[in-house]
């Protein structure tokens, strides 16, 4: 059985004047030739053609192919040992690169797409990406997690400066009310606490009752939420859960 080079070109998706180089250079001589004069190659040259095309797609240049495939102490299962061993590490590595591309996405989902200066002037030393690393941890499988990063795809710089005052605002007027001795289960720190439920459902996702008294757990027992409410007051992380739960009796 032979095949032209026509023919051989389309199996292995490459173009006839590659095939005349191969030639030329003596890396493929075809095995025959018609009686027109025309190149035909047989199983052993397609073998071959396969070899030649798995060393060039890692990155060997063409008188290093022909080196290896030349080979005399080589066999078939010298390259198929070698092909394995280049194709584990070729592997890893774009495990590696798909990572790094997986990580960019995230932060683009996030909207975190500002220039350094911007990032600091909107977040200080607050990093979103952490906070959406331990949101992904809990609820990465989850459309709560998922609808917050389709959202925060479109919030530009203002958007989340205006996120930001509107959390400052509310944090300033909660510590207000600790300061006047307001009880958790109070008029004026259950309104707050609602008014938190729905600044998240707000700018991230639909933030049932349930889901919020979840939250509120979460700001004391983890230790980067309950330091970011503390920040704004020591006790107010016990305080705003207490008031959640609260809120959430009072709406049942």
């Amino acid at each position: 059985m032979s095949y032209s080079v026509g023919q051989v070109a389309a199996f292995a998706g490459v173009t006839v004047r590659t095939m005349h180089h191969y030639d030329e250079i003596g890396l493929l001589r075809p095995s025959g030739r018609s009686h027109a004069g025309h190149r035909r190659y047989d199983d052993g040259d397609l073998d071959r053609l396969q070899q030649l095309l798995f060393y060039r797609e890692l990155g060997f240049p063409l008188d290093e192919v022909a080196a290896l495939l030349d080979d005399p102490d080589a066999d078939p299962q010298d390259h198929l040992r070698r092909q394995h061993v280049l194709l584990s590490a070729r592997i890893t590595e774009l495990q590696e690169m798909a990572a790094a591309v997986e990580r960019a996405m995230e932060a683009k989902k996030m909207g975190i797409n500002l220039t350094p200066e911007e990032r600091f002037e909107v977040f200080g030393d607050k990093d979103p990406e952490q906070w959406a690393e331990e949101a992904e941890q809990r609820w990465g499988g989850g459309r709560e997690y998922a609808e917050s990063q389709r959202r925060a795809t479109r919030y530009t710089k203002d958007d989340w400066k205006r996120m930001q005052d509107e959390v400052a605002d509310w944090g300033a007027r909660y510590d207000a009310l600790m300061a006047d001795g307001v009880p958790p289960a109070g008029e004026r720190a259950m309104d707050l606490a609602e008014e938190h439920r729905q600044h998240i459902t707000t700018w991230f996702y639909e933030c049932t009752y349930e889901i919020h008294t979840g939250l509120g757990e979460m700001y004391v027992a983890e230790t980067r939420f309950r330091a970011y409410y503390e920040a704004m007051r020591p006790g107010l992380a016990e305080h705003l859960r207490d008031a959640i739960l609260a809120n959430a009796v009072r709406n049942s």
